[in-house]
């Protein structure tokens, strides 16, 4: 094999959900790694470091439930499972240089000006009206709070 083999595929873990919560992650990687057995028809799989930072992102108990890979075959009879990233694909087809239009900067709100008799006031554009915090009600203790709080306070007698 002079030729490398290579394939991009979305791994559907969703099966990975029926596993306990505290194995999620660990089973995820076992799926792809049958996957790639399975489809690449060989035993030695190598999983580099970005997939698997891709599925312990969020934890054991919450890996992704799809993942989109690619899959090379070397010369030395292994597959490796990489992350799958279209910026390697788009730097081996050259696209034209598209011009960004240009960002209008929005004006800061400006305050009125009220002209009254020989003075000017300034006021500041009217804001959110302010919410005052609620004061909460008390409820009333149960007797059996009452007396367990009075026993605290009283001072204990010295015994002779």
């Amino acid at each position: 094999m002079s030729q490398e083999l290579e394939r991009v595929h979305t791994i559907n873990l969703g099966k990975v959900l029926l596993s306990p919560n505290n194995q999620r992650a660990k089973r995820a990687i076992n799926m792809v790694k049958e996957y790639a057995r399975r489809h690449m028809k060989t035993e030695e799989i190598k999983i580099e470091e970005g997939v698997n930072h891709q599925i312990w992102k969020r934890g054991i108990k919450h890996p992704p439930r799809k993942i989109r890979v690619r899959m090379t075959k070397t010369d030395e009879g292994f597959v490796l499972v990489s992350p799958y990233e279209k910026e390697i694909e788009e730097a081996v087809q050259p696209t034209k240089e598209k011009k960004t239009p240009a960002v209008e900067e929005k004006p800061e709100p400006e305050t009125k000006q009220i002209v009254t008799s020989e003075e000017v006031k300034e006021e500041p554009t009217p804001k959110a009206k302010e919410s005052k915090p609620k004061a909460k009600a008390s409820k009333p203790k149960s007797k059996d709070s009452k007396k367990a709080t009075s026993k605290k306070n009283k001072p204990k007698k010295k015994s002779k």
